[in-house]
């Protein structure tokens, strides 16, 4: 069975709700597309309404640069990211369990992404893998901070954290190790694919499951 998600995703991202139209779904699925295809350093709006056959006044009407366009992205990816683990957990009391399979969803050794309709989430978690840090390693992270555009990156880590705290209730860095973890996973998963020097994937190919295997070993070596 294939479901449909809404998020509530920061209001400062966008000028209108694209989840309330038609052209403004068109304009963020196509965005994923076009992003996934060519890089977010050629993505533009000008591209982008070729793509969907509209103007780029149309796409300015939704969101004022390509930065909050991306952003926008990210923000559903991550609160989708936050939905399917406490859906995934809801049932589960071990607390290893628990982070196991968070791992796995963060990753995309789960099959459970391919019930989702919104959106081409592989392509979507190419995107993060690649341009989820343009997002905050910006000058103005500091301003774009304070309009809490990154509670879902925040909300995710923290919910990562208080599963850390089960398994140890006295491990002083929860948060600092579900950032790491995250992270870590888009960096391997780049690495792996772009500059398998900097890995020990040896086999060269099955690039999620190596990293799992990492985030795995890193997660349990320290949590004790």
């Amino acid at each position: 069975m294939q479901v449909l998600l809404k998020f509530r995703i920061n209001e400062h991202l966008y000028l209108r709700d694209p989840e309330n139209s038609e052209i403004g779904k068109l304009i963020v699925e196509n965005a994923i597309e076009l992003i996934h295809e060519i890089g977010f350093e050629q993505f533009t709006f000008k591209k982008l309404a070729q793509k969907i056959d509209s103007t780029e006044a149309t796409i300015y009407r939704y969101f004022s640069s390509k930065h909050k366009l991306l952003t926008y992205i990210l923000n559903w990816y991550w609160c989708y990211l936050e939905f399917v683990a406490k859906m995934r957990l809801q049932e589960m009391t071990n607390s290893f369990d628990k982070l196991k399979s968070i791992l796995e969803i963060i990753t995309h050794n789960y099959d459970g992404h391919s019930q989702i309709q919104d959106y081409n989430l592989e392509k979507l978690h190419a995107i993060v893998i690649s341009e989820s840090s343009k997002a905050y390693l910006v000058k103005e992270v500091d301003e774009i901070n304070q309009e809490l555009v990154f509670s879902p990156l925040k909300s995710l880590c923290q919910f990562i954290g208080e599963i850390i705290l089960e398994i140890n209730p006295k491990f002083s860095y929860p948060n600092s190790l579900a950032s790491t973890l995250l992270e870590t996973a888009h960096d391997q998963q780049y690495f792996s694919e772009h500059l398998p020097k900097l890995t020990d994937n040896k086999s060269r190919t099955a690039h999620k499951q190596y990293v799992l295997d990492y985030l795995n070993l890193i997660a349990f070596s320290v949590i004790k």
